[in-house]
């Protein structure tokens, strides 16, 4: 990973934050938007005022050159990234903290970990980058266990072995996206799964959470990636067989993928790879009508041509991030075998049948790097709004937490449906959003853009930009989530298309699965976590949680 200093508190790392000309342009535009917002700016508290005490477990002697009981550790441990994270902690409101942090070097320290947790009540959250944005690495556990331990997966992190023939890898779940992506870079190869966390997330949490990448069509999941599987449970180690498919009964790979550590620790994985990309094509496409660009990218996904981008962003999305006044489809192809040119002119063709205007010609390029980390998004591409978006897309988590400390609700909620409830969808959710708002004293907007496209469906990414009272800032966004929430499974659509489930999205996700399905995932977890010491709370509860169990 790039060398910086992670916050604590906030995303990424403390060099990165949005400071000086950047903040004055940032509360310049969000003034313009929003008049009425105050935008004081608050500085996160200082560690020795959240009063962490100390722990109340021992590790094993054996365990202790892995442990930390460190307060800055255990309180960077305490929380993903979700905004209601980053104003917890602006606001030093963290009750949730690990009792241990501790980073295991191999599997068997993995399987030490899990031994003694097991055995002394101790719940135990694994923890990859810490990206999670729905409460999946938070110790809120309750009160069943002795305490909480946070396994930081970070120091497993070596690209293992690569097959050229077969073009896969063994790789250790630990691994940063960027520190992934040097190692295969000798090979000729690459992962190709650039999700926006890539620079502060792992392989495992990928894995463990079913992530999407920023790619639009194919391979759009880590799912599409992964070979095999090898996972450290408390009732033993199971490890997949390296094949391209199989028919063989239901794939042991499905149960662990989105498990997010409930089910086991993924120690390694076999993993697709691909050549690195020699030829791109990239170009911003406006719409003066938005409906007219969902049905042009409803007929691009249903093409076959399969973008690498495909991203409409809707005309608040497009002003607030690109500065264009209409919608904007920001589109791009590329390849490893030829070059792109024509199925761009296919594409372009497409859109302008659908009433889709080009404000400058698409660019082209045979740079063979793909997304590394903040700063270096591909130049083909980086023109016009299409790029201005692009620039805006690598700098929002830093921007919503410099937002976040200003008292604006800065937030985002994803989803999946079919092409034919988008526009029902989207309706009812601008309206929850709006009457929520209204509910909760705050003036805001609501934006959407598609994240992936599919033959059947979009992805819809929704932001809120809104007023706030800070200090009732989580408050006021819990509603608006709940509101947009009860929204989404109203209308047929999922409660997240690829941030996985934690513990704030349970309440939908318990009434969105079969309950058979839920009765069948709780025996699962029964007979490999009999104790129920993994991530508690957060997919399926344990059946008889705590010691002895």
């Amino acid at each position: 990973m790039r060398g910086g200093t992670r916050s604590w508190w906030g995303w990424g790392n403390v060099e990165d934050a949005v400071t000086g000309r950047e903040r004055e342009e940032l509360t310049r535009r969000t003034a313009a938007l929003l008049p009425g917002a105050d935008l004081t700016v608050h500085e996160p508290p200082a560690i020795g005022s959240f009063g962490v005490g100390r722990s109340r477990v021992r590790a094993p002697r054996a365990l202790e050159p892995i442990v930390s009981e460190d307060v800055r550790d255990r309180l960077a441990h305490s929380h993903g990234q979700a905004f209601r994270d980053v104003v917890r902690a602006l606001l030093g409101r963290l009750p949730h903290v690990p009792d241990l942090v501790v980073r295991p070097t191999s599997e068997e320290q993995v399987v030490d970990v899990l031994e003694w947790c097991g055995g002394a009540g101790v719940a135990v959250v694994p923890f990859g980058g810490g990206s999670s944005v729905v409460g999946g690495v938070e110790p809120r556990v309750g009160d069943a266990y002795a305490g909480a331990v946070s396994l930081d997966l970070g120091a497993m992190d070596r690209v293992l072995e690569v097959d050229l023939t077969s073009r896969a890898a063994l790789v250790q779940a630990g691994v940063f996206g960027p520190h992934l992506e040097d190692q295969l870079r000798p090979w000729g190869r690459t992962l190709r799964f650039f999700p926006q966390s890539f620079e502060f997330s792992t392989l495992g949490g990928w894995l463990a959470t079913r992530a999407g990448g920023h790619f639009a069509t194919r391979l759009t999941h880590i799912d599409d990636l992964t070979e095999s599987l090898r996972v450290v449970t408390p009732g033993g180690v199971v490890e997949s067989r390296r094949l391209p498919g199989s028919g063989a009964g239901p794939s042991p790979d499905r149960m662990f993928l989105g498990s997010e550590g409930s089910l086991g620790v993924i120690t390694q994985a076999w993993v697709r790879l691909q050549d690195r990309p020699r030829w791109r094509a990239g170009a911003s496409v406006g719409f003066a009508d938005h409906d007219a660009g969902v049905r042009a990218v409803r007929a691009l996904s249903q093409s076959g041509l399969d973008p690498a981008d495909c991203r409409l962003l809707d005309p608040v999305e497009a002003f607030v991030n690109a500065g264009s006044p209409t919608a904007v489809l920001v589109l791009g192809f590329e390849s490893a075998d030829h070059p792109v040119h024509a199925w761009m002119e296919r594409a372009l063709e497409l859109c302008r049948d659908h009433g889709g205007t080009l404000p400058e010609p698409p660019h082209y390029t045979d740079t063979a790097d793909g997304p590394a980390r903040t700063g270096t998004a591909d130049r083909s591409a980086r023109a016009g709004a299409a790029g201005a978006w692009r620039d805006s897309f690598l700098r929002m988590p830093y921007q919503r937490d410099a937002l976040a400390a200003q008292g604006m609700i800065v937030e985002t909620f994803e989803t999946a449906c079919t092409w034919d409830r988008f526009d029902g969808l989207r309706a009812a959710v601008d309206a929850a959003a709006r009457d929520a708002l209204r509910q909760v004293g705050a003036e805001g907007v609501v934006t959407c853009r598609f994240t992936h496209v599919y033959p059947d469906g979009p992805a819809p990414y929704f932001g809120i930009y809104a007023t706030g009272r800070w200090g009732s800032t989580v408050e006021q966004w819990d509603e608006i989530k709940r509101a947009v929430s009860e929204a989404l499974l109203a209308h047929g659509a999922t409660i997240t298309h690829h941030h996985a489930v934690g513990r704030d999205h349970r309440p939908w996700y318990d009434r969105q699965r079969p309950e058979l399905f839920a009765a069948a995932l709780r025996a699962g977890k029964a007979v490999l976590d009999p104790a129920g010491i993994l991530n508690p709370g957060a997919v399926v509860d344990p059946l008889r949680p705590g010691p002895g169990s």
